[in-house]
């Protein structure tokens, strides 16, 4: 079983890596404030998870510049992701606003989010 969610892992970021979407074209201006507003996110995620990959497609096609942090094999990301978020599920944004975080599980709500706040 170990073998094959690893085979799979690597078919789902092999299609990735060759069908990869195009991003959103911005102005130099537009795109500082898309990476200024991105600043304040961090998305929690497995490399080869196929619902990681969902969400690292919808930032690219968004052209938005999160940081992704491996809860699988950082032992300090998976520690925060479950201190903050309270389990140890991916994909997961961490959005931080006003001092004050939220922690997004569902992979069709980060990209409604993300759409929402970069389209």
């Amino acid at each position: 079983m170990k073998f094959i969610r690893w085979f799979l892992g690597r078919v789902i970021l092999l299609l990735n890596f060759i069908f990869s979407p195009s991003g959103v074209k911005r102005s130099t201006q537009q795109q500082q404030v898309a990476d200024s507003k991105a600043q304040s996110l961090a998305l929690y995620q497995f490399d080869a998870c196929p619902f990681c990959v969902k969400v690292r497609r919808a930032m690219k096609r968004q052209s938005v510049n999160i940081e992704l942090r491996d809860a699988k094999n950082n032992p300090t990301h998976r520690a925060e992701l479950e201190a903050g978020g309270g389990k140890v599920k991916v994909p997961c944004l961490r959005i931080e606003k006003d001092d004050k975080v939220e922690w997004m599980y569902e992979s069709s709500d980060i990209v409604a989010y993300l759409e929402r706040e970069f389209a």
